[in-house]
């Protein structure tokens, strides 16, 4: 299948070079001068500078070229800018063409998920035809060999097998699930965790700690996740608890750096400002606790994280503030 990868961050340069061993990739540089670097140093200087490319992988910038022939059709934008980029190529994707999203964001203002977000600009695109790859997939490791595992999630159980096979390699297992909203939600929420553990790091809190606020950050995000749609068992396996834990003790997470920064008494500014790639969590902070408050969901983790990110609230106290909520039982794991 010819593939077609829309972004050329550090995700979709790892995507790109991992589906290049099945057949030839297009990747969609935003900046034409990255495009043109990639097509002549093999790598991506900007990204993934460490990561030979094959010769499978052809950059440009031009959307319509990068989408020509497209058999399948890879979403490694930015939430914050996958409308936009997705109006540019509506044009441009057949109907029947599978599309899948590796972006784990929610938009700003209409607190959409990026598959939400592609069925209201692609109205007539085949909705059991668009869907998700995630789990705990880091992209430098995965760009390196490194043994890990997805879950791709679609609707259509044919295309979503054919997805598997292409995406799989002996380094990097894929399963299939149906339970797309529960999958591209987990993804989506973990972000948040993952500046919340970092702030735990950067404060010098230690391995109980973390235990503890994993598992409370699993709980809050399979409310939220099951309440959109989700399946409570979803947020059990590669795509909930498997990326959490990656995201949240991992250094190589951009949203466990931005809470490193924060715990270690930096400011927000200054932590992003020397971050050359987004991370996802700081701009949807604000869009998940809104998501939360729509539906009456208690979300006390990612309230403290929102209050340091956008309130110049202090860590130490968020910490405490979570420690001295009123006592309650542990039922399901999720209450």
């Amino acid at each position: 299948m010819r593939v077609t990868v829309i972004g050329a961050g550090s995700w979709g340069t790892a995507m790109s070079s991992l589906v290049a061993a099945k057949g030839p990739v297009s990747l969609w540089a935003r900046r034409p001068v990255l495009a043109a670097a990639i097509d002549e140093q093999r790598r991506n200087p900007a990204y993934l500078p460490e990561v030979r490319l094959p010769a499978a992988v052809h950059a440009t910038s031009d959307l319509s070229t990068a989408l020509d022939g497209a058999d399948v059709v890879v979403m490694a934008v930015p939430s914050h800018g996958f409308r936009a980029v997705l109006e540019q190529a509506a044009g441009f994707v057949a109907p029947e063409v599978p599309i899948v999203s590796l972006t784990k964001g929610i938009e700003q203002d209409t607190l959409l998920r990026m598959t939400e977000v592609v069925a209201a600009v692609l109205p007539g695109h085949s909705p059991d035809r668009v869907g998700v790859l995630t789990g705990p997939n880091l992209a430098a490791e995965v760009a390196a060999g490194q043994p890990t595992a997805a879950v791709v999630a679609l609707g259509d159980a044919a295309t979503a097998a054919r997805l598997q096979e292409l995406f799989m390699t002996p380094a990097f297992r894929v399963y299939t699930n149906d339970d797309v909203v529960g999958c591209e939600a987990a993804g989506a929420l973990k972000n948040v965790m993952a500046i919340a553990a970092g702030m735990a790091h950067g404060l010098g809190l230690g391995d109980n700690t973390m235990a503890t606020l994993i598992t409370r950050a699993l709980a809050e995000i399979t409310r939220v996740g099951v309440v959109l749609g989700g399946r409570p068992l979803t947020f059990s396996g590669l795509a909930g608890m498997g990326d959490l834990i990656a995201t949240c003790v991992s250094t190589k997470s951009r949203n466990h750096r931005v809470g490193f920064g924060l715990g270690s008494g930096r400011t927000l500014d200054d932590v992003v400002g020397e971050m050359h790639m987004v991370a996802e969590g700081v701009k949807s902070t604000r869009a998940i606790l809104a998501l939360a408050r729509r539906h009456g969901i208690e979300m006390p983790i990612a309230e403290q994280v929102g209050k340091v990110l956008y309130e110049q609230g202090d860590p130490v106290t968020a910490v405490a503030t979570l420690m001295g909520r009123r006592a309650r039982r542990e039922l399901h794991g999720i209450d």
